[in-house]
């Protein structure tokens, strides 16, 4: 990939979005997902897969209750834990890729949840938005985890063209400040559900629509 040029301009508007995140959303680094460790968290994350954080987490309440280490897992019974899993949806291919995770998990890695990026897509049902979650939250590694509300945002404030979510990753690799990157995923997931909604998003009610290229170019098209 062509690494990006940006200009003097637009890198004074992404700091400037950037702070302004900072100030509504603050720069404490929390997680959406409920966990108390490392495979919770990937299991979890698993399950995240086209269905909400709340659903998730009221499954795993439950779930974690039940499957209490990474070898209950790998030892489940495939058609229990689809019925365990069934409300988050697309549960016959979690329930198999969590098994099957928690199997290579114990086989080639002593039953503990790697930190490297390659290792972690090695594992079953584990892509990079699962990996960097984990790399992120657990292990504190900067790392951009590119959701829908990451992907379809950071379209709308301009920072990328792309649709592919790994090339929005790098993209946004190159344009954001490292030790914001964590953040900006956090910060980005809370506005995506607060205030730039994906059916009704609240323009006019948002404190980064002077700086939003899509809201600029929707009053440029106005005035044309």
């Amino acid at each position: 990939m062509t690494k990006r040029r940006i200009s003097k301009k637009e890198q004074e508007r992404i700091h400037k979005i950037l702070a302004l995140l900072d100030e509504y959303y603050t720069t404490e680094y929390k997680c959406y997902l409920n966990h108390e460790n490392a495979w919770q968290l990937l299991i979890a994350t698993i399950l995240s897969a086209q269905c909400t954080d709340a659903r998730v987490n009221i499954v795993t309440k439950d779930l974690f209750q039940k499957y209490k280490s990474v070898e209950d897992f790998a030892l489940a019974d495939l058609a229990e834990l689809e019925r365990d899993i069934h409300s988050t949806g697309f549960y016959k291919n979690k329930a198999k890729n969590i098994i099957a995770c928690c199997q290579k998990l114990i086989l080639e890695y002593k039953g503990e949840v790697p930190s490297d990026i390659e290792d972690l897509i090695s594992l079953p049902g584990v892509g990079r938005k699962t990996a960097n979650v984990i790399r992120g939250n657990i292990f504190h590694e900067p790392s951009i985890v590119v959701d829908t509300h990451v992907k379809r945002i950071s379209g709308k404030l301009g920072f990328t063209k792309e649709t592919d979510p790994e090339k929005i990753e790098y993209e946004l690799m190159e344009i954001l400040p490292k030790e914001h990157w964590i953040l900006y995923n956090i910060q980005i997931i809370q506005h995506g559900r607060e205030v730039c909604v994906a059916r009704t998003p609240k323009c006019d009610a948002c404190f980064l629509r002077e700086l939003c290229k899509t809201k600029n170019k929707k009053q440029e098209d106005k005035r044309l």
